[in-house]
């Protein structure tokens, strides 16, 4: 018979990072149960294979898998390969291009090699929503969704949103939710997790497990995470992730460059670290003990570390350190000459003083010269880039311009892996 720890030790770590539970109340009493019987709780996460690579912002829900799995518990990552040929609307104004099964295959598997950089191969339960939707047939989809409602569906915010301002709303966009809540019946699970912006899909589960004379399951929800602009959600498409498999240089600098408010949110959804130290950690900076840099630092070496390596993480800490902290320009060789009338902003009068005369103070756009360093290979990009953050002699900022008091200047920059010496004369 399995052991587990007491219960309020398990709700301690399962409550971290979580932004909902519902409902608290029950989780207590199937753990209470589940302790008792020594039977594991089956807990389920659902990922859409839509891209081929995974990010950090995944790893928020499969980090409190891991926290299941670690308690004793058994999880399950179901991959929605049928629910894929769908696309969730969550989060979308439009409806989604549909992917091929090929796609959705090749997908797949990079999806399941990744998943065990963080969860435990031997004590993980690998599914495909294929299995089951595959066989429900259309017989099956027609009982399905005749316990839902249109007007049911309507009040989900994407469909509001989309049947107010009579943007289309294709059918089968649905049956999302009802396909996502029939794995849980299909699963039998005790556990779903699910992001905040899934409620509406997870609450969908319950029902349907009502229906089908199951218990309905607790919905844990963990929050949206923040992309490295610090605004917008965690998106590869929005060029502001970390690709959980980027090199840990890169993953090291990309983490540096995050602000300091964002910096506690990772902390918390993104590393094991007590939230009791992480509270200590925050208060110490806010009273000057602790400087952010070195939290910062801390931060970025426990994550590449978890992921690859504490050797890893500590090169790419003392890389970075060589390379902006100590402005040691040494570690960039690469310099490019860049003509000062294709970055600077002001009008023709001035920049035409400021190529005559070096004393001459003239404002640079930081976009423009990610561009001509051929680091960025638009403006679009370069853009998205500085709104994320650009090192720029040894400072990450995310400021669109920057001024030059007198040239000439050798300006090193740096982006994720790309470093150069702006030479701007």
């Amino acid at each position: 018979m399995a052991q587990f720890l007491p219960v309020d030790e398990q709700l301690d770590l399962l409550q971290k990072g979580a932004a909902e539970i519902i409902r608290v109340s029950d989780l207590r009493e199937r753990l209470e149960k589940s302790r008792q019987t020594g039977t594991p709780l089956r807990v389920k996460a659902g990922f859409d294979p839509t891209a081929p690579d995974l990010h950090l912002g995944h790893t928020v829900l499969m980090r409190k898998l891991k926290h299941f799995q670690d308690l004793g518990h058994q999880v399950i990552f179901l991959v929605g390969d049928f629910t894929s040929l769908i696309g969730d609307p969550t989060g979308r104004s439009a409806t989604r291009k549909p992917l091929t099964r090929e796609q959705i295959d090749e997908n797949a598997k990079t999806y399941t090699n990744q998943v065990f950089r963080i969860l435990d191969r031997d004590k993980t339960e690998v599914r495909f929503n294929s299995e089951w939707l595959d066989k429900l047939g259309f017989e099956g989809v027609i009982r399905l969704a005749a316990k839902f409602t249109v007007s049911q569906m309507l009040e989900r915010d994407e469909f509001h949103k989309r049947f107010q301002e009579e943007q289309p709303i294709a059918l089968h966009e649905l049956l999302y939710p009802i396909m996502q809540g029939y794995d849980s019946v299909a699963l039998e699970a005790d556990v779903e997790l699910g992001g905040t912006d899934q409620k509406f899909n997870l609450l969908a589960g319950r029902e349907l497990q009502r229906d089908f004379n199951q218990q309905p399951q607790i919905v844990l929800m963990t929050p949206i995470i923040e992309g490295l602009d610090g605004v917008q959600k965690m998106s590869k498409s929005l060029n502001n992730a970390i690709g959980i498999h980027e090199p840990p240089q890169e993953m090291y600098g990309k983490l540096m460059s995050i602000n300091d408010e964002l910096m506690w949110r990772y902390w918390t959804l993104l590393t094991d670290l007590r939230q009791s130290e992480i509270d200590k950690m925050q208060a110490d900076v806010a009273s000057g003990t602790l400087h952010p840099m070195e939290a910062k630092k801390l931060l970025a070496r426990t994550i590449v570390g978890g992921f690859y390596s504490e050797e890893a993480a500590k090169q790419a800490d003392e890389n970075w350190a060589r390379l902006f902290q100590q402005k040691d320009t040494a570690a960039v060789t690469e310099e490019e000459s860049v003509d000062l009338k294709q970055i600077a902003v002001a009008d023709a009068a001035h920049i035409e003083r400021a190529v005559q005369d070096p004393s001459v103070e003239i404002r640079v756009n930081v976009a423009k010269l990610l561009v001509a360093l051929g680091m960025k290979s638009s403006r679009t990009e370069a853009e998205k880039q500085v709104a994320a953050g650009v090192n720029i002699d040894g400072t990450t900022t995310t400021e669109k311009f920057l001024d030059l008091p007198r040239r000439p200047v050798r300006i090193p920059v740096r982006v994720g892996k790309k470093a150069k010496i702006a030479v701007i004369e």
